[in-house]
């Protein structure tokens, strides 16, 4: 990986960008053999470089940002899930579950700051208490058998400022300073010898001669691109496993790998989920407390962090889904949080917490989820899909990594070393 290292420009080690002066090399555009090569610095890519590496893998990160964990796995509740709401035998299911018992020993070993504080989920009206116990059913046939359905006296004993006629409470959920988190798993990989180049996107792909080739150029040459021109590339790797962790941009990306059959390619959905902080210092709650699922995510819920914020959120607001690739190449996504946003979470919140007072709500922060199902629709599984699936040697593609993803890192990334090296 010579070449690539070089590129990553003078004085910046092995996490810059790529330079300028690839274009100039002779005879067109450059080619460099790699190892395996990982789309995308987010938690999963992270976490899966790691794994490789410690499988003996030479490895590269390619990250169109300039930094790590920039898009979905910044933009979160920061929760370590249980497993309860995913369909059994799902990869949702058992990763999470898998995931989670992972996430755990890795953060006490490592000194991650987390925090097992538990969650109540809580029904406030009669119709919805027969929900609960399919929940709980549900939630034991994937494994998570510590799950306690009380009565709404009960969960309002544990916590005062709480109403609800019934609740099932899960110890085993918590919450993790994911920066952190990503930060070690970034130390790990780098430590087995990773090379991590940052400002570097990739813009394409095909099945070649050669076996994969990975299109790539430096992101700020896509920065005032004429929209749906042809990019260039100023390097093509020729990975011998390849992993497209690219969250938000994983399908576009697959829609422009020459050589894949489309037909294993899903259309891509997008949910913006904005999150409201509550402006009072002192928290109401010392549990996390979820609502009912909805309809594209798990309800407006109460989070707390590990420096006691309270976070209420994400609501559920679609997008057009019509993003152009190199926009997303470059999380060009709308994060803005629309400050009368909050006029739907007072009357949201308020079925649990009657107590929140007007004017206390502050906009926060918003995330993008990249799923595969839209409004109505069934809710889509992790996709990992690999030669099994689509028949390219060396491939593997992840689509609707969004939540419980960060609860599931270390769990994609052991399923992907244990099914495809």
């Amino acid at each position: 990986m010579l070449l690539l290292r070089r590129l990553a420009g003078a004085g910046h080690g092995h996490r810059g960008g790529l330079a300028v002066a690839a274009r100039c090399l002779a005879s067109g555009v450059p080619r460099e053999a790699a190892d395996a090569v990982v789309v995308g610095a987010g938690v999963v890519g992270l976490a899966v470089a790691r794994a490789l590496a410690m499988a003996g893998r030479e490895v590269v990160v390619v990250e169109s940002a300039p930094s790590f964990g920039t898009g979905t796995s910044s933009r979160n509740s920061e929760v370590i899930h249980a497993g309860i709401y995913y369909p059994p035998r799902s990869l949702k299911a058992s990763l999470c579950v898998r995931g989670k018992e992972m996430l755990y020993k890795y953060c006490a070993e490592r000194g991650v700051a987390h925090k097992q504080l538990g969650k109540l989920i809580v029904a406030t009206g009669a119709a919805e208490t027969g929900k609960l116990d399919m929940l709980l059913r549900n939630a034991k046939e994937n494994g998570v058998n510590d799950l306690q359905l009380m009565e709404g006296s009960q969960a309002m004993e544990m916590e005062p400022e709480l109403r609800c006629l019934k609740a099932l409470l899960s110890p085993s959920t918590g919450i993790v300073d994911s920066h952190s988190f990503m930060l070690s798993l970034l130390a790990d990989a780098e430590n087995l010898g990773t090379t991590v180049s940052y400002n570097t996107a990739v813009v394409g792909g095909r099945v070649g001669y050669e076996g994969l080739e990975l299109h790539i150029c430096e992101s700020k040459e896509l920065q005032n691109h004429p929209v749906g021109s042809h990019v260039t590339p100023q390097l093509v790797l020729l990975p011998k496993l390849l992993i497209n962790s690219a969250g938000l941009s994983a399908v576009p990306l697959a829609k422009r790998f020459h050589g894949l059959d489309q037909a294993f390619v899903p259309d891509p959905h997008y949910a913006r989920g904005c999150y409201f902080t509550l402006s009072q210092t002192k928290s109401p709650f010392s549990h996390l407390i979820y609502p009912l699922p909805e309809d594209g995510g798990i309800g407006v819920h109460v989070t707390i962090d590990l420096n006691g914020l309270v976070k209420f959120g994400p609501d559920v607001e679609w997008l057009d889904g019509g993003e152009e690739p190199v926009s997303c190449f470059l999380n060009r996504f709308d994060y803005s949080v629309n400050p009368t946003r909050c006029s739907v979470f007072y009357p949201v919140v308020r079925k649990y917490f009657p107590n929140l007072k007007d004017g206390s709500l502050e906009p926060g922060y918003s995330g993008i989820r990249p799923k595969l199902s839209g409004p109505g629709q069934t809710p889509s599984d992790f996709v990992i899909q690999g030669q099994d699936i689509h028949g390219i040697p060396g491939l593997v593609n992840l689509f609707g990594i969004e939540s419980p993803g960060l609860t599931s890192s270390l769990a994609i990334a052991e399923h992907i070393v244990s099914r495809y090296l």
